[in-house]
């Protein structure tokens, strides 16, 4: 669909919109709250988008919203008691967000709730467990969250209608809850967590496929419960403190057909022997490396290598054509010979499945779709399916007429079933949802043509239009659209004529015309494109007297008003650090908004650090890009005038020059620093909505809106642990500093370190990996400053071997040092659970061993 821009207030006066939906589209900016003044609305599809900002508080005053997807956004801040107000909603899905702070409890007043996604966020607190009063709740699906040591309700253990439950990685501990009360229970996903004690005794529902304890704490012996499961698929257990003997029976008494596997995973436990038979039954796979029990020569067939799992890759069922069909026809299945059909295309996606393997359930979702749909089961053909991180199922449909051509009307019904959500809930297939749906050429006049244009754009103009929103708003919509353009052009005209003027009054900066900046980039050709942000494109050009330059074109939606942006330039005019990238110039004409800056030649850190980079960085020049940057913002925030708090700062905002000289860029997040009052007293803090990116940004600003200078500390904290690991700050639900904070924990620092690193010295980087996680601490006052930062990190620069330190320096030209007063800000690292020499116990005295990369 590719939109992108804001969503404007002005959908709120659609009132009778039924449908509004911007699935898979690039827009970004907030929510508007107006949103919530459409009464008759019943489906919110906002995902897979780049929102940012809090949830309105107003969505929960919707009195028919069935349906609220805004999972895979940026959304940050908590979710807001109001909506526990939504009696008429039966689907919440917030997964793959920023969304922060503590699970109501009031959300359990929700009448007709069937699923809770919100797995991967920054939820933290205690689980509610006032949820288990929700009546009709079937998936509570938490994972990758942070829950900060709490304990699951044994509550949880009585939610009769729960057919998946789901809270792997989410920092909880204490006993498993013991679920054998809850009769359809089909997925139990409790892995990843601190959970100790026994394993409870009682018997799972007889229905369950998944069993998933993995790297947890748990002790004693495996409960004979677990024979007898018809439909297990998986067991897994491994990286427990589980002993005593294996009952054989678990995996002895299943009579799979060749459709079926099952796969038992017990490694790196206590286990010593094996009771019953130890012959495997076809289709049966078991894990026992790392237990006493491997020992003993009879069972060294359990203790081989593991592979991977088949069940997870991807699985193409398409056939061979029988017959050589013309354009957009295929050869049909619902023929026996060769006949060709042209099929409705379909990009299909279960989120939550009761399930690990699909194709046992095949059958049974064949069935279940094409009865969801009224066609035949033969019309249905699943071109191919691969399950993605989540679990989550995407697969490929065709949609086969009976003859070779569907009729308009039935085109249309089944387009309408698919986007109004209307086709029924199966438990063990969980939520849908519609990725694409594609019209071939001969289907082209089946859909009238705004409704056709809703299909393949998304939208018209920028509103979804949904299929009952009718005539009067397609009116209404069409007069703002007129409205707006004859306002831009009045806006570009005025601009025109003021943007001379208004030039002259900022000193030191150039006032570029469009002419000039479109003449250096070839009319902002394609070919001079060198990145895209949410503020627009950036383009390298080349001005008349040969000086490469990077331009920063504003598109549409991000267009600030004339003073704003006229007074943002007059404060980057004032900015001089050889550690800030330098403004040039700027152009505020023919309705543009362009900012014209040095060219960074070597891109930014964040390519530097992919494992695409075609000169890796060794660990020197890691480190001298850690000093430049911070020395960039430690001039920011004391230096500046007035001094500024970066709010944005990220691996891709640092850039790096043809020497690989670090350079802080991009302020358009930037936030002035206090000032004091007429008492002289300067607060600590600025209030404001949050904003920035994911992964970088302080959990205490996200929870109390105050943004201090240690906020920049943190974010450049995750752009050292970057630096170190090469990972990224979030990466497929998996948060860089809890990886690295595990990795330290448990003695392991140097298996995390970045491979293209190359050799390094292992005292330097256990010193600069603890600055990394000081900086990342949770509480702002425990973070050193950002003069700390540079301080120390100087001093890790003098370490250096004599060689690297050359190499980093014939680079970094004239590093001056920075004096810095004494804080009173701590600088210990708050992790009573492991000493901070660790890592680094085998260090040998006024000896700086050199580590190779494994």
């Amino acid at each position: 669909m590719e939109l992108s821009g804001n969503l404007s207030s002005k959908l709120g006066r659609l009132s009778n919109l039924t449908i509004l939906n911007f699935m898979w589209n690039n827009i970004s900016g907030s929510i508007p709250k107006e949103i919530g003044n459409l009464a008759s609305l019943e489906l919110l599809l906002l995902n897979g988008n780049q929102l940012t900002g809090p949830l309105p508080e107003e969505l929960g005053y919707l009195p028919k919203l069935d349906r609220i997807q805004i999972d895979e956004n940026n959304i940050s801040g908590p979710i807001p008691i109001s909506f526990a107000n939504l009696n008429k909603t039966r689907h919440f899905h917030m997964n793959n967000n920023s969304i922060s702070g503590q699970i109501p409890p009031e959300l359990y007043k929700l009448p007709s709730l069937l699923h809770l996604l919100l797995d991967n966020n920054n939820l933290s607190g205690y689980l509610p467990p006032e949820l288990s009063k929700m009546p009709l709740l079937r998936i509570l699906q938490l994972d990758n969250n942070n829950f900060n040591g709490a304990t699951i309700p044994a509550s949880y253990g009585d939610m009769s209608q729960l057919v998946k439950l789901s809270l792997r990685n989410c920092n909880l501990q204490g006993e498993m809850p013991d679920m054998s009360r809850v009769p359809e229970l089909l997925y139990l996903d409790l892995s990843s967590n601190k959970l100790n004690g026994s394993i409870p005794p009682d018997r799972l529902s007889e229905n369950i496929t998944t069993i998933d304890l993995s790297n947890n704490h748990l002790t004693g012996e495996i409960p004979i419960n677990f024979t007898g499961l018809p439909h297990l698929q998986r067991l897994l257990i491994a990286n427990n403190s589980l002993g005593g003997s294996i009952p054989s029976s678990i995996w002895q008494n299943r009579t799979l057909n060749k459709m079926e596997n099952f796969t038992v995973e017990l490694q790196h436990n206590e286990l010593s022997n094996i009771t019953g038979s130890t012959d495997l039954p076809p289709n049966v796979t078991v894990w026992l490396q790392g237990n006493p029990l491997c020992s003993n020569p009879n069972l060294v067939q359990f203790c081989g290598s593991e592979s991977e799992d088949e069940s997870k890759s991807q699985g193409p069922t398409n056939n061979k054509s029988l017959c050589s069909c013309p354009p957009s026809y295929e050869d049909s299945p619902t023929s026996d010979g060769c006949a060709c059909a042209a099929p409705l295309l379909v990009g299909y996606r279960l989120k939550s499945p009761g399930f690990s393997d699909f194709l046992p359930y095949k059958s049974d979702f064949e069935g279940y779709l094409t009865s969801g749909i009224d066609l035949v089961l033969h019309q249905l053909h699943i071109d191919s399916f691969e399950w993605e991180e989540g679990p989550r199922l995407k697969m490929y449909l065709k949609l086969f007429p009976e003859n070779n051509l569907f009729n308009d009307s039935e085109v249309q019904r089944l387009v309408n079933l698919f986007e109004s959500w209307d086709i029924p809930d199966k438990p063990i297939f969980g939520p849908y949802e519609l990725l694409n749906l594609t019209l071939l050429d001969v289907y082209k006049d089946a859909i009238p043509t705004p409704q056709r244009s809703s299909l393949s754009k998304g939208a018209l103009a920028g509103i979804v239009l949904g299929a009952i929103a009718g005539a009067v708003t397609l009116s209404t919509v069409v007069f703002l659209l007129i409205l707006r353009r004859h306002v831009r052009k009045i806006n570009a005209i005025t601009r025109k004529r003021r943007a001379s003027k208004a030039s002259m009054k900022i000193d030191g900066v150039k006032f570029f015309s469009y002419g000039e900046l479109a003449t250096a980039t070839n009319n902002f050709n394609s070919s001079t494109q060198a990145g895209q942000g949410g503020y627009g494109k950036v383009y390298k050009g080349i001005l008349v007297d040969g000086s490469v330059v990077a331009i920063k074109r504003a598109q549409e939606g991000s267009l600030q008003g004339e003073k704003e942006f006229l007074t943002e330039i007059e404060l980057l005019s004032r900015l001089h650090h050889r550690n800030l990238v330098s403004l040039v110039g700027y152009c505020d004409e023919e309705c543009e908004q362009m900012l014209v800056y040095e060219f960074m030649s070597n891109g930014t850190l964040r390519d530097n650090l992919s494992a695409n980079a075609k000169d890796p960085l060794n660990f020197a020049m890691r480190l001298r890009i850690a000093l430049g940057s911070a020395k960039g913002i430690l001039y920011l925030h004391t230096d500046a005038n007035p001094p500024i708090f970066h709010r944005d700062i990220k691996a891709s905002n640092i850039l790096l020059d043809s020497k690989y000289t670090a350079k802080v860029a991009d302020f358009g997040l930037s936030r002035l620093a206090p000032v004091a009052d007429i008492e002289g007293i300067v607060p600590t803090y600025v209030s404001t909505v949050v904003m920035g990116t994911p992964g970088y940004l302080d959990p205490e600003y996200f929870l109390t809106h105050k943004l201090t200078d240690k906020s920049d500390v943190y974010s450049l904290g995750v752009v050292f642990l970057e630096l170190l690991t090469g990972m990224q700050p979030i990466s497929h639900g998996k948060n860089i500093v809890r990886e690295v904070n595990i990795a330290y924990q448990s003695g392991m620092i140097f298996s995390i370190i970045d491979g293209q690193m190359g050799s390094y010295p292992s005292e330097g980087v256990v010193k600069f990996l603890t600055l990394a996680l000081k900086c990342c601490q949770q509480e702002t006052d425990a973070r050193p400053s950002m003069a700390e930062v540079v301080r120390e990190l100087e001093s890790i620069c003098s370490m250096m071997p004599e060689a690297d330190a050359i190499t980093a320096d014939h680079m970094f030209i004239d590093v001056e040092k920075v004096v810095t007063p004494p804080s009173s800000s701590s600088s210990t690292v708050k992790y009573p659970y492991v000493s901070l020499d660790v890592s680094g116990s085998n260090l040998v005295s006024e000896v700086t061993p050199v580590i190779k990369p494994r």
